[in-house]
């Protein structure tokens, strides 16, 4: 690689926090650019096929982050999306996130990932867009994630859905009109029901 091959590859990472070889493809780069950058001490491997620059500002969301760079077309949801929105004292140690029930399902990485199957409206209905650590992350809003909780609460408890509800709303996080939207989209409007009553 020449010297300004080089400088290229590192403006790049340092652009977007956390790269994959196959990101090099578009500005004509080899894809074995960061294995070599890595072998030489320019770059850290985070896990297999994502390298970011040495000593890289690490944030609390750093693994949503990595699994969103593996994973492009998934989106943050239920207990990952809760931390996120500070709205849950739980630490999941996977990463939870939905995808579409055609989408590939991605192999086992350095992040370990609990895989949602999400479709419809229920897929794309509340979905922002964030930035971690200059990678570009998908995850569900503060209403939608409540929704969510409700409708998976035999999976991560009923418990945890009514206190993401009453956090929700005492932090304002989102509105009444917003929870019940969801809450429509996500067919959990006549289980929700009584708890919004119950809050407001």
């Amino acid at each position: 690689m020449s010297d300004s091959e080089v400088r290229k590859v590192l403006e790049l990472v340092r652009r977007a926090g956390i790269m994959r070889p196959r990101d090099l493809k578009p500005h004509g780069l080899p894809v074995s650019a960061l294995w070599e950058l890595h072998r030489r001490g320019l770059l850290q491997r985070l896990g297999r096929g994502l390298y970011a620059l040495p000593g890289a500002d690490i944030t609390e969301h750093h693994a949503l982050a990595e699994a969103c760079k593996r994973v492009p077309h998934a989106v943050i949801c239920l207990l990952s999306a809760l931390r996120f929105h500070d709205l849950t004292t739980q630490a999941p140690f996977e990463i939870w996130i939905a995808i579409g029930p055609k989408a590939r399902r991605p192999k086992a990485g350095n992040v370990p990932l609990r895989i949602m199957t999400f479709s419809g409206r229920a897929l794309r209905a509340g979905v922002e867009e964030r930035t971690v650590e200059g990678v570009m992350v998908k995850v569900y809003s503060a209403a939608k994630t409540v929704a969510d909780c409700f409708k998976f609460r035999n999976k991560i408890g009923r418990d945890v859905a009514i206190e993401a509800l009453r956090d929700c709303l005492a932090q304002r996080k989102c509105t009444n009109d917003e929870l019940w939207r969801h809450a429509k989209t996500c067919r959990v409007a006549n289980v929700m029901r009584p708890y919004i009553e119950a809050v407001v």
